[in-house]
């Protein structure tokens, strides 16, 4: 029920009017996604021959804290998928507003080593590569893997962290965006 003078209904109200028949497209889903600004991390593993694998991703989140656990999820069609499915450790490298080319260097369709060819890493927990001069990294072994639509959720309990007081990159409206000075 509408407050009186309130011609406007809330969200809730929109939403429970709505008809599972009239779910949205996954363009006007990706759009409305879009408006939720996210981080921006580098996630990353050793595959079964050893190789460093690395891919930028926005779909990190904690999870809970104790025990320490966080997630993220990646596209079941990613040619990086198959290294995440058998790996027992990855590690989540928080970028720095100042990391924005290496996000962009990340999330580009290239494969292989020559990613790494531009940051400072160095060997995490399981071999995982990390990153210098990032907002926070997270070195996990994986616990979990489960399927939901289009996605894989990869569950990891945080083995080490560390994090820095520096401005973190952020990601809004298919765009990067700086969050500016961390009091």
């Amino acid at each position: 029920m509408t407050p009186p003078g309130n011609d406007r209904r809330s969200p809730s109200s929109d939403t429970d009017d709505a008809v599972a028949a009239d779910l949205p497209s996954p363009q006007v889903l990706r759009g409305a996604l879009g408006r939720f600004a996210t981080g921006v991390s580098i996630i990353t593993c050793l595959d079964a021959a050893g190789a460093r694998v690395g891919l930028t991703a926005n779909s990190f989140n904690a999870l809970s804290l104790d025990p320490p656990l966080v997630l993220w999820s990646l596209r079941k069609v990613s040619p990086s998928l198959p290294a995440f499915d058998v790996t027992q450790h990855f590690a989540v490298n928080v970028l720095a507003e100042t990391q924005v080319e290496l996000s962009r260097r990340f999330a580009a369709p290239q494969v292989g080593q020559s990613k790494f060819d531009e940051g400072a890493w160095s060997v995490g927990l399981g071999g995982a590569p990390v990153l210098a001069g990032c907002a926070a990294v997270f070195e996990c072994e994986r616990v979990a893997a489960h399927d939901g639509g289009d996605h894989r959720l990869f569950i990891g309990r945080v083995l080490r962290l560390a994090d820095i007081a520096t401005a973190p990159l952020i990601f809004q409206g298919g765009r990067y965006h700086m969050l500016g000075e961390v009091l």
